[in-house]
């Protein structure tokens, strides 16, 4: 093979072997209610989660993947939805992963551990910016802050903590991932 046709095998094999739209099979369902040039405001109703708040955030990745891993009371597998929230709250990270529109809070598998746990996220309106790139806190941060300042432009009142959504696996190249930051708002 000379380097020519390596190189486009190469290239053909990153593209297709690390491109994925998503890391999961259903993503939670929302109703955009306006869209601008910057951000889109969405109309969630209530879905369940399970929540996990601890400093370190890859060890809270851990907890929550080994729930839907079947390292719950049931020991039933959880197909992965999207996206995997973060929060901070207080000085501590808050990540969530939904869980599937098949479960409600009397079918949802029980956490066997006691710093997982199972909530309602109560409907509600949010503001979401969407980017590509690394989730990195410096990608992050610069779109927080678009956000955050075109609200104010807007006159929209932010009435929850910045939260952090991720749509696509660690492997996904970054040109191809699906980033945002998203708060809850007070709409009319």
């Amino acid at each position: 093979m000379n380097l020519k046709s390596f190189i486009i095998f190469l290239l053909c094999f990153i593209i297709i072997f690390s491109y994925s739209k998503v890391m999961a099979n259903e993503e939670v369902k929302y109703e955009i209610v306006k869209k601008n040039e910057i951000y889109e405001i969405r109309k969630y109703a209530d879905r369940l989660a399970v929540q996990t708040i601890n400093i370190n955030q890859n060890n809270n990745f851990r907890k929550l993947f080994n729930y839907i891993s079947g390292k719950n009371e049931s020991n039933e597998k959880i197909k992965m939805t999207t996206p995997v929230t973060q929060i901070e709250k207080q000085g501590n990270m808050t990540m969530q992963f939904y869980l599937p529109s098949k479960f409600n809070k009397n079918n949802a598998p029980t956490p066997t551990r006691s710093d997982v746990q199972i909530i309602m996220i109560k409907n509600g309106f949010y503001a979401a910016i969407t980017y590509s790139g690394r989730t990195n806190e410096k990608n992050f941060k610069k779109h927080k802050e678009i956000l955050e300042k075109k609200l104010k432009e807007d006159n929209i009142s932010i009435i929850g903590p910045i939260i952090k959504a991720t749509y696509n696996g660690p492997f996904t190249l970054p040109i191809y991932r699906r980033n945002e930051a998203m708060f809850r708002i007070n709409w009319n």
